[in-house]
């Protein structure tokens, strides 16, 4: 009787395999060494599906700049994905939006660090526009807000 219950257990497992689960999104993070927020940032990055490799620079600014981030949009990290750079407190459903449709951009940001984004404290208290930006030298544009 266990031997039948168990083969039938075990036909039932191999009839209808466990899904597989996905790889984790490989991200790269460029961060002030002194700057705790940015490691709150990678930990909702990791809980949404990215595994996160921290490279602490005390030359962020030039690092990020080679990265192609603007000036005005750079902040106290940035992430490479893939072929993508995403600078400040981005949300991971921007992220996934930019990774699905796969833009011809450099990367996009969230300038500033705005209170209720993802990694920093508070309450949000108005719309985010995340920007695009590109390496030729166009402006950024408004990517999406939330």
């Amino acid at each position: 009787m266990k031997i039948t219950v168990r083969l039938a257990a075990l036909a039932v497992l191999t009839a209808f395999p466990m899904p597989v689960l996905a790889a984790p999104i490989q991200a790269v993070m460029y961060k002030n060494p002194s700057c705790s927020c940015c490691e709150t940032y990678a930990a909702y990055l990791e809980k949404n599906g990215f595994k996160v490799d921290i490279k602490p620079t005390n030359d962020l600014a030039q690092v990020s700049a080679g990265l192609g981030v603007p000036p005005k949009l750079q902040g106290c990290h940035s992430v490479v994905i893939g072929d993508y750079v995403v600078d400040g407190f981005v949300p991971v459903d921007v992220i996934n939006k930019m990774l699905t449709e796969r833009p011809a951009v450099t990367g996009i940001a969230l300038a500033g660090m705005p209170m209720g984004s993802p990694g920093m404290g508070g309450e949000k208290t108005e719309r985010f526009a995340i920007y695009s930006f590109t390496k030729d030298g166009k402006p950024p544009a408004v990517y999406a807000t939330e």
